[in-house]
């Protein structure tokens, strides 16, 4: 087992704690669920930015970008390319939108337009997305904490999640948003000192990464073609703008903090704040990972141990070590991306340092769990617990039951970090399991605040459709062999933009066709 010095266990340690405590001291101020789920609407502009950013740079980023970049190439950034021109039209259309209709909860208009079925249906999206969020999170933290401690990686998910649940839970968004505010400046500072590092360790430094970075073309943001079966740059570009539409637009982790902002002017700040920090900043994450490959290219020796380790992790117990010898030779970059950070960490970063950067990667992932927490327990009561079970619940109980789906949230999260165990790529897991869940939501609200005209049943046939449509694009393979010519070829980056229109669009046609036929 690896054993971290004292100094780095007493840093993360201290890390911890102060987080839980900062988390009691904001539950002396949670006396009603209004400042549980807004903070009364009080939070400055830019604190809510840093917020954003914070939930938006989790451990996927801080762990998933790097490796990316170290087994592939710079592709993934243009996600973050597509987030200036989501977030204008989050700024000019959807944050007054929200902020004028005073509801707490991203769905209580969708029954308002459309019925209670497209409530429901916007509000388990939302949960599923959640759910597989944190999960991918805590995935993410526990990857990288096994590889400094040695500790089973559901051990360490327990331990992070009743941290998560203890200062969420008792502090609400206040908490939430004051603690990733510090997150935001820990996790960046950490990104730098990591870059420092790895430079540092490189005889020639960055010219020298630049020069290896070329020559393997690890620089490149892809295809410019038009195929939509591969990870293109289109495809990205597509992928990232819904995805970041979704977020601005109908994610409640964003929506709560519009409404936390003590002005429509401060919340759109936060949003073009956000925006302004996290492209630099994920370019600094893709630095990482291109420095790493100059580095392990010029000493490949020292992955070895790495390539063993996961020989051992995925070859069946009962393997010889000639099959185990076979199985090293054929791995790739790819194979082994998530792991070669923390790699990297336990076996070149000098004591102390490194539990500055464990409290980095562990303030990426506590900001995005626990704002995950939080949305997903004031969704579940104004959505479903006061609509359908308890119409008339007072406040105080409201805010017991904000207090126990915080916890069953952050349980079911940490169930399906466990349930990961053993994926190749964090990064590609979320994007496929956020394109999947948020596709049918995206396209039903474009739906229901573009077309007015819309009626309720052609709402229901349109999301009929596009549900048939993701179902189709995510599992070709259900398709028997006899029609495989009708399976889709699709890149599952395309998941949520072919969801998302196939709702909108023949929402749109069916309007159109009813009014032309009257």
């Amino acid at each position: 087992m690896k054993v971290l010095p004292v100094l780095d266990f007493a840093i993360i340690g201290i890390y911890l704690i102060a987080m839980v405590l900062v988390g009691f001291y904001f539950s002396r101020k949670n006396k009603n669920a209004e400042q549980f789920t807004v903070a009364s609407g009080l939070i400055p502009g830019w604190a809510i930015g840093l917020s954003i950013y914070a939930t938006f740079l989790s451990s996927n980023t801080f762990l998933g970008v790097p490796g990316k970049a170290y087994g592939g190439n710079w592709n993934a950034f243009v996600f973050s390319l597509s987030m200036p021109f989501a977030a204008w039209i989050a700024v000019k259309y959807f944050i007054p939108f929200y902020r004028n209709t005073g509801n707490i909860s991203a769905y209580t208009h969708f029954e308002k337009r459309f019925g209670p079925w497209a409530r429901v249906y916007a509000v388990i999206c939302f949960l599923l997305t959640q759910i597989a969020r944190m999960g991918s999170v805590f995935f993410g933290i526990a990857l990288s904490l096994q590889a400094l401690t040695g500790l089973s990686m559901k051990t360490i998910m327990i331990v992070m999640g009743i941290s998560i649940i203890l200062y969420t839970v008792s502090g609400g968004i206040k908490a939430v948003i004051w603690t990733e505010v510090v997150q935001a400046i820990i996790k960046t500072l950490g990104a730098l000192l990591i870059i420092y590092l790895v430079i540092n360790s490189i005889p020639g430094g960055f010219d020298k990464i630049v020069e290896i970075g070329k020559a393997d073309h690890k620089f490149s943001l892809g295809s410019f073609s038009l195929n939509l079966t591969e990870p293109t740059f289109w495809v990205i570009l597509f992928y990232g703008f819904f995805i970041n539409l979704n977020n601005f637009g109908m994610d409640q982790n964003y929506i709560q903090r519009y409404h936390a902002a003590t002005s429509t002017k401060q919340a759109a700040k936060s949003v073009w704040l956000c925006v302004g920090i996290y492209v630099p900043a994920s370019f600094l994450f893709f630095v990482i990972g291109s420095c790493l490959y100059a580095y392990y290219s010029q000493h490949p020796d020292l992955i070895l141990s790495l390539k063993h380790q996961v020989a051992i992790e995925r070859l069946p117990a009962t393997a010889s070590a000639n099959e185990v010898s076979a199985f090293i030779s054929k791995l790739t970059p790819a194979d082994y991306g998530d792991k070669i950070m923390p790699h990297f960490m336990v076996t070149k970063i000098p004591a102390g340092l490194v539990g500055v950067i464990v409290a980095a990667i562990l303030s990426a992932a506590m900001s995005t769990i626990s704002s995950g927490m939080n949305a997903s327990a004031t969704v579940f009561t104004i959505d479903i617990y006061k609509r359908y079970f308890k119409p008339q619940l007072n406040d105080k109980n409201t805010l017991n039951a904000l207090h126990i789906g915080t916890v069953l949230f952050g349980f079911a999260g940490m169930a399906a970090g466990i349930a990961m165990i053993g994926v190749k790529s964090i990064l590609d897991l979320w994007w496929q399991l956020s394109g999947i869940f948020a596709a049918g939501m995206l396209g039903l609200f474009l739906l229901g605040i573009i077309s007015r005209q819309t009626r309720n049943h052609e709402a229901i046939i349109a999301s009929i459709i596009g549900v048939l449509v993701i179902l189709w694009l995510t599992f070709p393979s259900l398709i028997p062999e006899q029609y495989a010519a009708l399976r889709s070829t699709l890149n599952t980056n395309m998941i949520i933009v072919a969801g998302t229109l196939a709702i909108f669009l023949t929402g749109i046609f069916l309007t159109k066709t009813r009014q032309l036929t009257v």
